[in-house]
């Protein structure tokens, strides 16, 4: 039965012309291809010599030779070349295939048969180009036929589903996917061929041949015609994102951690009742962290022994070789059941393990995971009970300023989530604060025979020492009877030999502001040591200050003005005292000083601007805006940065330096000024001269003073090099830090250095993008810092015993005294601290040390 070829067939496409030549030699039959290739209609070619008309005349002789010997019953296949008739006729190359043939008179002809070489070398082109796309194509390329059967695959493919490429042929998508999810791709697959339309990121769960792990794959898929735009099949484009999956599980785990934080942060601790804490804690975890919890606090905590509470029983004292007295303070339970075994806390669970009654007293035996993690300090895992309910369970002793001061306890039962490592640092965080703030009350009821000691302990040890300052700082309580107060200054070394400067005020007197300003100072240390930017550390601060206390009046937080100065009056508020006595306010200026630059970036929290006296110039106020007061909240801070004159004197105070009942704020600042601006004098007589001089009327309030002389590192203590960014950058930064060290009479680090700057450029090359800088930095110690553009933050990792690489970082904690990483706007900062040699052998790595590298 006779069919037509559909259009867009692959004659179409080759576009074979044919035509005959007579006995004569003539062309005496002309086809429609013939004329459309050759540009000649039927009656300007029949009775033409073919020679003549489209070959060349340099071939001509050789054309007539040919078709003499074609005429003479030879056949010939080859490729001629010929130009459209007319003088401007464009030249081309035929493929021509001349067969013999005889008339009706029995004399011979022939037949020719000719095909532009240029639409063949087109399809070969796009054949290749075709097999390079789907052979080299880095994700899994599969093509289905109209009865959705695999027709081709290629061998990424292949690769992921096992077997050679040509072996996928003819399988159905049943063949690589469990029911469900073949079902729901054959469902997907039929609507792409029937309607056209385009699937992006398909997503399908299944487990590769051979393997057990579920994998995650995303899938494109499209329809694909003929040249004549019927439906052939459908193409689909795979891509394994399981890592991509794991990823986004793991980070919407750490945004609940965080909202299970903050939500800690706000409900823990807002009470200094032991109890009503213990039952804080177990409110924020349950449900949403555990199904089951306990507390169990120290007997000795809760009945108030002098003595600290211990994290085990002393081997004189009678517990049976178990643990001290605890009482179960708080146990709460998201299921029906009651509390399960695992919660016990008395041992390997067994039948007969019951659980501690609320309020009662126990111990727990030595062999126990519980006495285990209290006698560590550290979490243990407690195993599931035998009967099923139980999945697992975390002891986390709580601990506060090195104390273990109780045990809590975290449980899952069957069809949870098993903890995990992540879970085990958020438990082990949860007790911690919990702990923190249990130990606090324990140190409010002491408040008279800590009150020194806590002082002491609050105030930078000593006098305080930066690179590129001279500092000298002052303390005098408002409370001569205790001798504490809210007031409170602080100079934390930053990398970089940077420098921060804090000066703060907690509203309020006696321990009530002492405890305060403790936990904020303490936690100010911690921001700082973190490289947070100024304005960060007091958005963070200000959320501490939030969880310390809840409002006790109608005032809440306001703060009023005093004679019309900019500056909010702090004598106003204060007397207000008795209104806002569970509220935690306090203001604070957080300054970072660079001795290399001479920049010094202020942030202020409600507090008074800092002074600064410039050589030759009147002293002035630094105009930083003041913001809202620590615990407000609801405002952000703003940062000003401030290029300081080399010996310039900067000074930041509290209020009680320059306000009280009888003096005006404005009137105070400006006799500050007045003092500042007097001749230049060693920085402990100008502290001396500054209190002495202003009418403070000590006792009304407490006074911080801290005074820097700026004295900016010299440039020969600088070396600074930006790199470019390729492999022979690693030598070049050995050489020009071994140059500067030698130039420096550092030549006992050179060796340690060159190894370690070594390691931070290569990963800065490995890691990272664009431009490196290299810089050194002598002072006190040596420094050296790597900058690259790289957000990704470095991060030590125990390398395996079969990897060649992986231990650089642990190379640089191992050899420098410290190192650590920060953000820059535009990157961030890789440095490590070497100790300058003081004439004894440099310290050899131990055996341990060595060996904790593998």
């Amino acid at each position: 039965m006779w069919q037509s070829s559909p259009p867009g067939s692959i004659y179409d496409y080759i576009r074979v012309a044919s035509f005959s030549i007579g006995p004569d030699g003539l062309i005496e039959q002309w086809s429609s291809r013939a004329a459309g290739l050759f540009g000649m209609a039927a009656r300007e070619a029949i009775g033409r010599d073919p020679v003549d008309a489209f070959m060349p005349a340099e071939l001509r002789a050789d054309g007539r030779r040919r078709v003499g010997e074609i005429l003479d019953g030879r056949e010939w296949t080859g490729l001629v070349p010929f130009r459209m008739p007319g003088e401007g006729g464009a030249h081309g190359v035929a493929e021509v295939y001349v067969m013999p043939s005889l008339t009706a008179g029995g004399e011979r002809g022939a037949l020719c048969l000719v095909v532009d070489v240029r639409a063949l070398r087109r399809i070969e082109t796009d054949l290749a180009a075709s097999q390079a796309i789907f052979g080299q194509s880095p994700f899994g390329f599969v093509l289905f036929g109209t009865d959705f059967a695999v027709v081709r695959a290629n061998q990424r493919f292949a690769t992921v589903f096992g077997g050679a490429a040509d072996d996928h042929r003819g399988r159905t998508v049943e063949d690589y996917l469990p029911r469900p999810e073949a079902d729901r791709l054959s469902a997907t697959l039929k609507r792409v061929l029937e309607t056209g339309e385009s699937v992006t990121d398909l997503q399908l769960i299944g487990t590769a041949p051979g393997g057990t792990e579920r994998r995650h794959w995303s899938m494109n898929l499209y329809r694909v015609h003929s040249g004549a735009g019927r439906p052939v099949g459908i193409a689909g484009l795979a891509t394994d994102v399981t890592r991509r999956h794991i990823a986004a599980r793991e980070a919407a785990s750490a945004r609940r951690n965080l909202a299970l934080l903050n939500e800690a942060s706000a409900r823990i601790g807002n009470s200094l009742d032991l109890e009503t804490t213990a039952r804080e804690l177990l409110d924020v975890a349950v449900p949403g962290f555990c199904d089951l919890a306990a507390v169990d606090l120290y007997q000795g905590l809760l009945s108030g022994d002098e003595a600290p509470p211990g994290s085990w029983a002393p081997p004189h004292r009678d517990f049976g070789g178990g643990s001290a007295e605890l009482r179960r303070v708080a146990h709460a339970s998201a299921v029906s059941d009651a509390l399960p075994t695992a919660v016990a806390g008395s041992g390997p669970p067994g039948p007969d393990d019951v659980p501690p009654a609320l309020g009662s007293v126990h111990r727990f035996p030595f062999g126990s995971p519980c006495a285990a993690a209290l006698r560590s300090g550290h979490v243990e895992d407690v195993p599931g009970d035998e009967m099923g309910f139980v999945q697992s369970t975390l002891a986390v002793p709580m601990v506060a300023h090195d104390t273990v001061v109780g045990l809590v306890q975290f449980s899952r039962t069957k069809g949870s989530e098993p903890f995990g490592e992540r879970d085990r640092a958020l438990a082990t965080e949860l007790a911690a604060r919990a702990a923190v703030c249990i130990d606090n009350a324990r140190l409010y009821r002491r408040e008279h025979e800590r009150a020194l000691i806590l002082q002491r302990s609050l105030l930078p040890p000593g006098d305080p020492e930066a690179a590129g300052l001279d500092i000298a700082c002052r303390y005098l309580p408002g409370n001569t009877a205790t001798e504490v107060g809210g007031d409170w200054f602080d100079v934390i070394e930053l990398p970089g030999h940077r420098t921060a400067l804090v000066v703060g005020d907690v509203m309020g007197r006696g321990l009530r502001a002492a405890v305060a300003m403790g936990e904020l100072r303490t936690a100010v240390r911690t921001l700082a040591l973190l490289d947070l930017e100024p304005a960060e550390v007091l958005s963070a601060l200000d959320e501490v200050a939030r969880g310390l206390g809840s409002p006790g009046g109608g005032s809440g937080g306001a703060l009023g003005g005093s004679g019309g100065s900019q500056w909010p009056s702090r004598a106003a508020q204060k007397s207000r005292e008795a209104d806002l006595s569970e509220v935690y306010l306090a203001t604070c200026v957080y300054a970072v000083y660079d001795p290399v630059t001479r920049r010094c970036t202020f942030a202020n929290a409600g507090h008074l601007p800092p002074a600064v006296v410039e050589p030759g110039r009147p002293a002035r106020l630094i105009d930083v805006p003041p913001g809202m007061p620590l615990g407000v909240g609801g405002e952000p801070f703003e940062e000003v940065e401030v290029e300081l004159a080399e010996n310039a004197l900067l000074t930041l105070y509290t209020d009680g330096l320059v306000e009280s009942r009888d003096q005006p704020l404005d009137e105070g600042l400006a006799a500050l000024r007045t003092v500042l601006t007097g001749p230049q004098m060693g920085l402990e007589a100008a502290c001396d001269h500054v209190l002495t001089t202003l009418d403070t009327r000590h006792g009304e309030d407490d006074i911080a003073l801290l005074m820097a002389r700026i004295q900016g590192l010299p440039e020969e203590a600088v070396g600074d090099w930006k790199l470019p960014r390729e492999p022979r950058s690693v030598g070049r930064a050995r050489d020009l830090a071994r140059s500067q060290l030698l130039a420096w009479d550092l030549d006992d680090l050179v060796d340690t250095t060159e190894l370690l700057v070594s390691e931070l450029v290569t990963n800065a090359l490995r890691y990272s993008e664009g431009e490196i800088r290299l810089r050194l930095l002598r002072d006190r110690t040596l420094v050296c810092e790597v900058w690259d553009a790289g957000l990704v933050q470095p991060r030590r990792r125990r390398a395996r015993d079969t990897d060649e690489g992986g231990r650089g970082l642990q190379l640089v904690g191992l050899l420098s005294a410290a190192w650590g990483s920060r953000r820059t706007p535009r990157g961030k900062t890789v440095w490590f601290e070497l100790a300058l040699p003081d004439g004894a052998p440099a310290a050899e790595l131990s055996v341990e040390q060595l060996l904790s590298m593998y």
